[in-house]
This record gives C-alpha cells, structure tokens and sequence, in this order.
C-alpha cells in the first residue's frame, strides 16, 4: 500500500487529506495527475473543499481511495492526561460542524498553535 497526501492551505481553509493506493504512483506523476484535476475542477467543484473534490476524482479513475472521516472504525483522543484519552462517538451527530473554519481558527500567523 501506498500512501499519498493533499494539502490546501490559504487565508481561508486548511485542509489535509491522505490517499491510499495498491500500486505506486511516481511522485512527478502524482503532482501531474493532481494538477490536471485541479484545473478540471477548481471553478466547478462542490464540495467543501479543493483536495476534496481532486479526492473524488483519484477515486473514481486513479485507484486512489482516500481516508475521510466516514470511513473511520474507530478514533481515539489520546493524550499525557489520563482523563483526556477517550473513544471518540463516531456516530454522533455533527452536522454543521465546520472543521475548516476550526482549524482556521486555531491557527496564529499561519502556524498550528
């Protein structure tokens, strides 16, 4: 398995997204591939965010299948603190949720906190 990430990053939205692959693809090729697909789309996409939508389309014709939330069995907060480490609720209800803007907010001077 081969593992590939997208990174989206401006004033506005932070976003990464990883991408897995049976078979290799070229590092040079990848960047073609994706930069194809980013002119395809990047006036006509809708979802919410550019890697997103270029995500899609390395699925639907690449092979790719990318790692998005849905497709989560479990996640775990894990931390130095004994009480901050828990099973997270993958079922709970989070719509209107918006991460972009979350992570957005976290950040000082284009830098994580």
């Amino acid at each position: 398995m081969h593992f590939y990430e997208l990174h989206e990053g401006d004033d506005e939205v932070f976003a990464d997204l990883l991408l897995a692959r049976e078979e290799e693809m070229e590092a040079e090729e990848f960047f073609d591939v994706v930069q194809s697909i980013r002119r395809r789309v990047v006036d006509v996409f809708e979802t919410q965010t550019l890697v997103e939508a270029i995500a899609d389309e390395l699925e639907r014709d690449y092979g790719f299948i990318a790692v998005t939330d849905e497709r989560l069995t479990a996640a775990v907060n894990v931390s130095r603190e004994e009480e901050d480490n828990f099973l997270a609720d993958l079922d709970a209800d989070e719509e209107g949720v918006d991460y972009a803007e979350i992570l957005a907010d976290l950040q000082i001077d284009g830098r994580p906190n």
